[in-house]
Formats: structure tokens, sequence, C-alpha cells
């Protein structure tokens, strides 16, 4: 039941009731809408615009999420160092250690391809943070496949350096006896006047003159194969089998300081100069052989003389003049 108003009228002495328009109401009314509507929009407003309260369980879920994205991105700045790392490697392998042993290089395209599966990363989508998590497990990825392709790499060239060590020690790289002042070589390699029969024969060999006793070395590392004097002419001998075909042939030795099936490595003394067999004087007679045939032993002194030295040896060793066996 609607209020009813009354007013004091001074002139008639009594109270008169106050009669309101019902446009008046009506107004009232609408206005009372129109407040209600403005402050429930903008109630609505700052809802939306204001985060929600979070219970401890939401604060505690934020405050992982947020360390989760901190260490990924020390992971990806981890990742950065690495990259610089593997690059510098992956450098020094195809423009050093694969130029040296002969070997293709491995192109970017394959070192840096990483996986082409799409659907491997397809359980990383749909998710706040899917974006972050596949770029870094991409990285990841791409970097772990890289290394292992490096890692590839370098055990082939491990191999190889093995391979090559042990051939570079088995090559004859140093002269049979001591040479200091260069003077040593009395005959080389090729066709020489034979000090017995006076006639231009094949030299297969290098003629060292030094006294009866001096130590003879052997030139790289091996087996011995023979020490004995079976063979026509070169009175007591040592035949030294270096692997990867090579063998080194010392002759016309006063006496024998290792024994068939003896490890030697280069410099050891194998024996001593002297003059047995078919020999014109003191010397030791040395040859190197290559898959079965004899080679100039020239070729091989890299071990313990100069470019200097080198130059000098050869230009006596080419002399063409008479041998001492």
């Amino acid at each position: 039941m609607a209020k009813v108003k009354y007013y004091y009228d001074s002139e008639n002495l009594a109270y008169t009731k106050i009669k309101t328009r019902k446009r008046i109401k009506i107004g009232y009314a609408l206005l009372f809408l129109l407040a209600s509507a403005l402050f429930g929009f903008l109630v609505f407003v700052l809802l939306i615009n204001t985060p929600y309260f979070e219970t401890p369980k939401d604060r505690l879920q934020t405050r992982e999420i947020e360390n989760l994205k901190l260490q990924y991105a020390i992971l990806n700045k981890k990742m950065d160092e690495i990259d610089d790392v593997a690059d510098a490697l992956e450098e020094r392998d195809n423009n050093i250690y694969r130029v040296y042993f002969n070997k293709a290089e491995i192109p970017d395209s394959i070192r840096k391809e990483g996986f082409r599966d799409p659907k491997r990363y397809k359980n990383l989508e749909g998710y706040n943070n899917s974006q972050l998590v596949l770029n870094t497990t991409k990285r990841i990825d791409k970097l772990s496949k890289a290394l292992a392709i490096q890692s590839k790499s370098l055990d082939e060239i491990l191999k190889l350096a093995s391979v090559k060590g042990n051939l570079l020690l088995a090559i004859p790289a140093i002269q049979p006896v001591q040479n200091e002042n260069l003077k040593r070589v009395a005959s080389g390699f090729g066709y020489r006047i034979d000090p017995f029969t006076k006639v231009r024969k094949m030299h297969n060999g290098m003629d060292f003159t030094a006294n009866t006793g001096s130590p003879v070395y052997a030139t790289g590392d091996g087996v011995v194969a023979r020490a004995d004097n079976s063979a026509s002419g070169f009175g007591n001998h040592v035949v030294i089998r270096h692997g990867f075909g090579y063998e080194s042939l010392y002759a016309h030795l006063s006496k024998y300081n290792c024994r068939p099936g003896q490890h030697v490595k280069r410099g050891d003394v194998i024996g001593y100069v002297g003059s047995t067999g078919r020999s014109e004087g003191p010397h030791c007679h040395y040859e190197v052989h290559k898959d079965g045939k004899v080679v100039n032993p020239l070729n091989f002194y890299y071990g313990n003389i100069s470019a200097v030295e080198y130059v000098a040896i050869s230009h006596m060793a080419n002399q063409e003049n008479q041998s001492l066996d």
C-alpha cells in the first residue's frame, strides 16, 4: 500500500493530502532503473579488469609457472653457449681435422637438420606456454643431433689418427747411422758402378760409411723378421717388418743386437756396422721396401733432418758414383 503524504495549510489551519502525479512517479522509476544499470555496468567493467582472487593453490601454481619460465630462459642461454662451442668444433672438424685426413667435410644441411617427424612435438601443443616449451625442445633436439653427428665424426677422426699415428711410427723415417756432419752417404739409390765388376748396375739402397762397431738404428717401429747371414752378398743383415707394406734392410753388419720376432722402436740399436758379405769396406747398406718393391730410402728421411740437411744429403746420394757393395 502506497504511503499517503500530507502538508499543513496555514490559511485553513488544516492538513491537506499531497497529490502525486503519475508522470512524476514513472520518471522516478526510470531514473532508478538507469542508475541501477549504470552501477551494474561499472561493477562488470571493474571485475573483468581486476585479477580474480587467488587461492593459495593458485598462487603456488603461478609461482611454479614463473619459475619454470625462468629456468627455460636460463636453459636457452646455456644452449646459446653450447651452440657457440659446437659451431667452433664443427668448423675445426671440417677445416682442419677432416682436411688433414683427406675426408670430405660434413655439410651444414646435415649437421643442423634436426628431426623431420611433424608428430614429434604434437603433445606439446595447446597449452598456455606451448610455444616456449616447443621452441626449447626443438633447440635441444637439434643440438643433440648435431652433437651426435660431431661425436661420430670425431670417432672417425680418432680412428684415422690412431691408424695414421701407427703409420707415422712405422714409416722408416730416419737414417740408419749417425750422420751429424752429413758426410756418411757414400752412394745412393739408382744405377751405380759395381765395385767388383766395375759394371754399371742397379743399386737398390743407400750406403752409409762408418767405423766398424758403430751402432745401426731401426728407422721405424716394427718387428724383426730376420737377423742372419742367409742372403747372398748381404753378410750379417737384419730385416724389419714395419707394417703398412713397409720393410727395411740393414746389411754387412759386424754383429746383431736383436733377434727375429723382437719388437723394436725407431732409434733402437739393432746391430753394428761391419763389412761382412760382398762389401768393399765398413758401411751399412740400407734398403726400404714398399709392398715388396724396392724404393728410394731418400724419400722417407723426415724424422731427424731439416730441409737444408735433406737437400745436402740428396745432392750426395744422387751422384752416380761407385757403390760399396
